[in-house]
């Protein structure tokens, strides 16, 4: 289409050129005394265009001519930064496929190109991002070669700032060495030096997902665990993990901060530092109320603590893990001393909605036995032990039967129960 209108416009001022040049009479006179020169206007016309054709062209050839120097000088910063680009591209990609020997040295060879450029006094746009990169790449292959002396060198050389340089562009090169350093000083198990490092970040680059991931990984290698604990719930939120990882990774930083209480006071207070979401996890309520019986916790507060997850057996057994069930029925059992009315009836109402359910015969009976209701006692437990799946659940079933026992002076019963007690452990 264009070519169909310049070709038209050619045609129109051949048409308009013919129409003026044609018939035109008129003549220009020149006089120059004592002479007279008449010249036909088209010719006159025709020499200026020649005239004006001669001397733009003469000057784009003289400026051609003066400007070689420089384009042959821009031709020359060119090839070096085109080699500069490519040794880089060269150290990335054999860092990349595990030749770090020769990806270090492609860096090097890349940091020399920068550095003579620079002392020439040129200034690249991308030479700053071009530099700290290369050394990033030494670094990264020193660092693979275990040379943590030239890995030190490169890494304080990344993040000595030029003379000239992009504010902005400055602060995104520095966070991310930074960022890298940090996952080396994990590597070298130094979590002390990967947080301090992580500390120098920004508000903003500390919450990125990869500044967090680092962080929970350094906190945990540094026993850190509550720190740990806020990392893990704040990449949560950020989805970096899948739903079912991420509880996993919290319930695993919150049994370990139970487990770290060394009083009943420090556990309680840890227990409400936790969120109601990881409160609400059978797990973690059942290590908790376990651990609390161990530290000579009060039993109801053991019962207070266990109590969501005893509802969601009643309730929604189906929904209750087999284990769980089984240590919830254990920790309840540790935690009858003083039992209420209030839990007694709980107990029984639950067994007796599912009386098949061995577990809540056992606690039940259990129960009973606590309250001094030795005969309900005798037989709730009678009737659950020969069905219960659990060994250790079934040989403490035998023993309290075999107290029972002994409390009504039975010995021969009280001997064959101790004796299956001993049975159903080994």
């Amino acid at each position: 289409m264009r070519a169909t209108l310049w070709l038209l416009a050619l045609f129109a001022v051949a048409v308009a050129s013919a129409l003026f040049a044609g018939n035109n009479q008129g003549t220009v006179t020149v006089f120059w005394p004592p002479w007279r020169l008449d010249l036909s206007l088209n010719f006159v016309l025709l020499a200026l265009a020649l005239a004006f054709t001669t001397l733009y062209a003469a000057l784009r050839a003289l400026a051609a001519l003066v400007a070689l120097p420089r384009q042959a000088q821009r031709w020359r910063l060119q090839q070096k930064e085109r080699a500069m680009h490519g040794a880089l591209l060269d150290a990335l990609t054999q860092l990349m496929s595990g030749r770090f020997l020769r990806s270090r040295k492609a860096a090097q060879a890349a940091l020399e190109q920068e550095a003579s450029l620079r002392g020439g006094g040129t200034y690249l746009p991308q030479g700053e991002a071009l530099r700290v990169m290369s050394h990033l790449v030494a670094a990264d292959a020193s660092h693979a070669l275990q040379d943590r002396s030239a890995r030190e060198q490169h890494l304080q050389d990344a993040l000595t700032p030029p003379e000239k340089s992009e504010a902005s562009l400055q602060q995104d090169l520095h966070e991310g060495v930074q960022l890298r350093a940090a996952r080396w000083a994990l590597d070298d198990r130094e979590p002390l030096a990967a947080l301090e490092g992580l500390a120098t970040l920004s508000q903003g680059a500390a919450r990125r997902t990869l500044a967090l991931r680092i962080k929970l990984k350094a906190t945990r290698l540094a026993q850190q665990t509550q720190e740990a604990l806020e990392t893990a719930r704040l990449l949560g939120k950020h989805r970096a993990f899948s739903p079912a990882a991420a509880q996993s990774i919290v319930r695993g930083l919150a049994s370990e901060l139970i487990r770290n209480a060394h009083d009943p006071e420090q556990l309680s207070a840890t227990w409400l530092a936790l969120d109601p979401i990881e409160r609400d996890m059978p797990e973690l309520a059942i290590h908790a109320a376990q651990r609390l019986a161990e530290l000579g916790g009060e039993p109801a507060q053991v019962r207070r603590w266990l109590e969501p997850v005893w509802q969601q057996l009643v309730d929604r057994p189906g929904e209750l893990d087999e284990l769980d069930a089984r240590r919830l029925v254990r920790a309840l059992e540790t935690a009858l001393d003083s039992l209420d009315a209030q839990w007694l009836a709980r107990i029984e109402a639950a067994q007796q909605a599912n009386p098949r359910d061995a577990r809540l015969q056992y606690l039940a009976g259990v129960a009973c036995m606590q309250r001094q209701l030795w005969g309900k006692a005798q037989q709730l437990l009678t009737q659950a032990t020969p069905r219960l799946q659990d060994t250790g659940l079934r040989a403490n079933a035998w023993c309290h039967l075999a107290q029972l026992a002994e409390q009504r002076g039975d010995l021969e019963a009280a001997l064959a129960a101790w004796k299956s007690a001993a049975q159903s452990k080994s």
